[in-house]
């Protein structure tokens, strides 16, 4: 007798997406959608036991950066090692399309600057087969992927593709560039896109160290865009910024008038910044309640533990690498890098340089290392995100009456020179992840900023996931939420956010992505650098364990961490309705 479905998982802890209490239950898999919950007589031409599991819809990530990686790669790695099924990209105002021939450099520069992407892997990955953004979703369509992908229009390419060298002087649109935007983007979600992104952010630059081109656009010119949104009837706006032209409230005023002209939502990153800012979040976290209690959809999306930079000798950045000894062997081989550092003449060379000379990591142009010290700590295996403020650099230097380059150096040394440090610079400002905690329990923000597929060198955030569930729902000895809560925030939530109406649920009728997870063994790995870019990059990775599947538009694309050969991803063109149960 033939099998009934494709799938049937037997035995599992259903955590259906919409923040429930999980339930016993099998889950049927027929044509890629969920054909039945419950319990299931039918046999699946695949059976996947899932006694002691959870069962959850596949995690949806909001904020990605797979604009490049999209066109040349058919695995969106790190994040589809980490339950991701659904990769949002295009965001912080970055990306590829539209673009004219001429300004390809232009935007690979500005996608260099901003995401740490290296020029020479975009260079040799982009086929460069598109000029308008409709374009581009041709060329994102014919990829096969492990996961489905959602594109954005970013400001930057739409801004140089209308007014060239002008956009990058910043000078003021005209009216006439304005109306041609609102036509651009309307054009681009008409296409598919999901939405219009930009970024006002003085810590965004170009790969020369230039303001990106949409830094200071007038109001004028965003209400255009917006309105772009609006003659085309669905797109969101994602934004980002310092929140200080000139303040907090006038910079979120001027993001409400955007919203309330056009009608479209919007989602803006929010973390805590450290020093005399610190408390910015908090003011951003209550104009935003006050506008949601009007009915505007204005909703922040946060990260689930503190961001920041990763520096180690297999990495792209330490705080000795532009030093002209550490320059000087920065070619060897690790193992022999080592053996050199260890020598006392050498230690004592680099210990004696100035390390910001010839620097080009944009971290430290804003703060010094003494600063730095004060928040950087031995990551550790297994890596501790949330550290207690007397193993920092700073606090042991004191302790011992070293420096904190003394002690920096010494720490890049342990695990032959394998090991991270790890510098916060949001969410950590007094040691302590109680902003992180207030943000993740309010009921308007949202769980993003994993930035999969940038910041190669230094950060290994996409596995956001992973860390939520463990940390938050396992493993912190307090403030801990429940597992059902968890998921939504990373399935329905983002999902009725974007209008993925199809996907999010664990429900008949639904997009059969879906994740089956030993809760008890989900675990991040340490991260390490692979050098799989085109033309050689190399970029930090994170795997996890404990995700036993991970199915895609009812496809097994992942078995106990290893990929399937299954490339079943498509791009999502706009919003998605639910299929009728």
């Amino acid at each position: 007798m033939p099998a009934e479905f494709d799938i049937v998982i037997r035995n599992g802890q259903v955590v259906d997406g919409s923040g429930a209490p999980a339930f016993a239950a099998d889950v049927a898999v027929k044509d890629g959608r969920i054909a039945a919950v419950g319990k299931v007589a039918g046999r699946g031409t695949q059976e996947i036991d899932a006694r002691g599991k959870l069962v959850t819809p596949g995690f949806i990530d909001i904020h990605t950066h797979y604009d490049g990686q999209a066109i040349w790669d058919t695995q969106l790695a790190p994040s589809s090692w980490h339950g991701v099924t659904t990769v949002v990209m295009g965001n912080c105002g970055v990306g590829f399309a539209p673009v004219r021939p001429a300004d390809r450099d232009a935007l690979i520069e500005l996608m260099e600057g901003v995401e740490d992407i290296p020029g020479p892997c975009l260079h040799e990955g982009l086929r460069w087969n598109w000029e308008s953004f409709a374009d581009y979703m041709d060329a994102l369509e014919a990829q096969p992927r492990d996961t489905d992908v959602c594109a954005q229009l970013p400001h930057g390419p739409l801004r140089v593709y209308v007014m060239g060298q002008r956009a990058l002087r910043l000078e003021d649109a005209t009216p006439d560039d304005i109306a041609q935007m609102r036509e651009l983007t309307a054009e681009a979600m008409r296409a598919g896109a999901f939405g219009f992104t930009t970024s006002r952010t003085v810590s965004h630059k170009t790969a020369k160290g230039d303001p990106t081109p949409m830094l200071r656009a007038q109001e004028e010119e965003l209400t255009g865009i917006a309105m772009g949104l609006a003659d085309a009837g669905h797109g969101q706006i994602e934004f980002v910024s310092d929140w200080d032209q000139p303040s907090a409230a006038a910079e979120f005023g001027m993001l409400r008038r955007l919203v309330e002209r056009s009608g479209r939502s919007c989602v803006f990153s929010l973390n805590q910044r450290h020093g005399e800012r610190s408390h910015v979040w908090r003011e951003l976290l209550d104009l935003s309640d006050q506008a949601a209690a009007e009915g505007l959809r204005m909703r922040p999306v946060t990260a689930p533990r503190p961001i920041g930079s990763l520096f180690g000798l297999t990495g792209t950045q330490n705080p000795f690498a532009a030093t002209p000894t550490y320059r000087s062997i920065a070619h060897l081989p690790l193992a022999e890098r080592v053996a050199r550092m260890r020598e006392p003449e050498v230690r004592q060379r680099i210990l004696g340089e100035d390390p910001y000379k010839d620097s080009t990591f944009p971290l430290f142009e804003r703060m010094g290392f003494a600063q730095m010290y004060e928040h950087m700590f031995l990551l550790g295996t297994p890596p501790d995100y949330e550290p207690p403020r007397e193993s920092s650099i700073a606090s042991i230097a004191r302790r011992e009456g070293r420096t904190g380059a003394e002690v920096a150096y010494d720490m890049l040394l342990d695990d032959d020179g394998s090991g991270f440090l790890y510098a916060t610079f949001t969410g950590f400002n007094e040691f302590v992840c109680e902003p992180t905690r207030e943000m993740l329990n309010h009921p308007n923000a949202m769980i993003g900023l994993g930035d999969g597929g940038a910041h190669v060198g230094f950060i290994t955030d996409a596995c956001f996931p992973t860390y939520l569930l463990t940390h938050w729902g396992r493993d912190r000895a307090s403030g801990r939420q429940p597992v059902e809560e968890l998921v939504r925030r990373y399935t329905s939530d983002p999902a009725f956010t974007m209008g993925l109406d199809d996907r999010g649920h664990v429900r008949v009728g639904m997009k059969a992505d879906l994740n089956v997870i030993d809760f008890g063994r989900l675990a991040l790995g340490k991260p390490y650098v692979v050098a799989d870019l085109p033309a050689g990059g190399k970029r930090l990775l994170q795997k996890a364990s404990g995700y036993c599947a991970t199915v895609l538009s009812g496809v097994i694309t992942y078995v106990d961490g290893q990929h399937t050969g299954a490339v079943p991803g498509k791009l999502v063109r706009g919003p998605q309705k639910a299929s009728a149960a």
